[in-house]
Formats: C-alpha cells, structure tokens, sequence
C-alpha cells in the first residue's frame, strides 16, 4: 500500500517527505484554505518536495470548465493528478483527459457503481471517502474491499485511493483489503509512527547504556 498525504500544509509534507514514506499528496478546496493560501502557491511546491502523483482538484462543476482547468493545471508540474468529482460532468472531462494523457482522480466516490463508471470513463485514480460513509452509519471501509475485489475481478488500471482516512483502524483494515493507497491526515501519519511500547524500550535501552558507562 502506497502512502499519500492527505494535506495542503507544505511543512507537514516536507516533515515526512524527509521521511521516504511519502508517496504522493492529495489536496482539495477545503485542504487549501485551511493551508491560507492559493492552490497556485501551494501546488508547485508541493510537487517540488514530493515526486509521485499529487492531486490539485478543479472547481467548475461543466465538463468544459473542468478540461479548461485541467488543462492549465498539469501546466504545472509533470506530477499534477487533476482531480476530477464523480458527477456527470465530471465523467465526461475524465473521458476527453484521459484521451489527451492527462491523468485524473476522480473524487467523492460513495459506491460501487461510481468506482465502475469512474474506472471505465478512464480515470487513473479513484477516491473512495470511508470516513463519510462512516458519519452516515454505512461501512466505508467494506466499501474499499469490495471495490479491490471488483479492480482486480476486472483488471481495471485505475488505482483505488482510500481517503477520508480517519484512524488507524482505517488504515490496517485499508492494508488488510490490499488497496493501492491510502491517503492519510498529518495526524494519523504521526499516530503510525508511534506506539508506547517503543518509548518504554528505547528509555530502557538508554537507562541500562548509561548505566553501563557508571
């Protein structure tokens, strides 16, 4: 499983960039006001630190206003994913892109049925959002598995991008289901990272080395 960062903060990125952990970094609308900035600002250097896929997502909701976009945003680096919702419209630009090179994610994918016509539009990535299935009662975790049955029943090329990614729970059963990538908050990245067990054996260790040297 493949690790994104599911962030527009350029310091978050470039703490685990240093890492070698991080694959690509997914953004959208809401990631890049938080971030008080212009996805034209953070965009480049998002893709200047992080060599892999990172997704920059158009705001027009027509499908000749999302390839305009589209068009001007893989301008900007050769890494540019443009994300794309899964809408009619939007299934349409993917279409046209996909025809054109232009690699797309499609988003806001909520079944089984959306990830079908998503892959077979031409996307090269599509995001499932298990956390928001989850606010609604639904298993948005069972959803991914189903949808890593049905890719690999098929042989889709599309890529499976769980997102919404919540917990460390979503990302074990996310590995258990085999999915492609998981992209995952800053703050669920440095949950990973951590576990009580490590910080009482390396103290450990680091008491008896001192005491070695008494």
């Amino acid at each position: 499983m493949k690790i994104f960062m599911d962030t527009a903060n350029v310091e978050e990125i470039r703490e685990f960039a240093d890492m070698g952990i991080v694959y690509g970094v997914t953004t959208n609308p809401s990631l890049i006001a938080k971030s008080g900035r212009t996805q034209a600002e953070v965009i480049p250097e998002i893709c200047a630190l992080i060599p892999g896929p990172v997704s920059a997502e158009v705001i027009s909701q027509d499908c000749e206003g999302m390839v305009k976009e589209a068009r001007e945003l893989v301008k900007i680096a050769d890494n540019v994913v443009v994300k794309i919702p899964c809408i009619t419209e939007g299934l349409k630009a993917v279409k046209i892109l996909a025809a054109e090179g232009i690699k797309t994610n499609v988003t806001l994918v909520f079944s089984l049925g959306q990830a079908l016509l998503a892959a077979r539009s031409g996307a090269s990535y599509v995001s499932p959002f298990i956390g928001r299935l989850d606010d609604i009662g639904q298993d948005g975790s069972k959803l991914v598995e189903d949808m890593v049955k049905v890719f690999r029943n098929y042989q889709f090329k599309t890529e499976i991008i769980a997102a919404s990614v919540r917990n460390m729970a979503h990302v074990d059963r996310m590995m258990l289901a085999g999915v492609d990538i998981a992209t995952i908050p800053t703050k669920v990245l440095r949950e990973l990272i951590k576990h009580e067990l490590t910080d009482k054996g390396l103290a450990k260790f680091m008491e008896d080395y001192r005491n070695s040297l008494k």
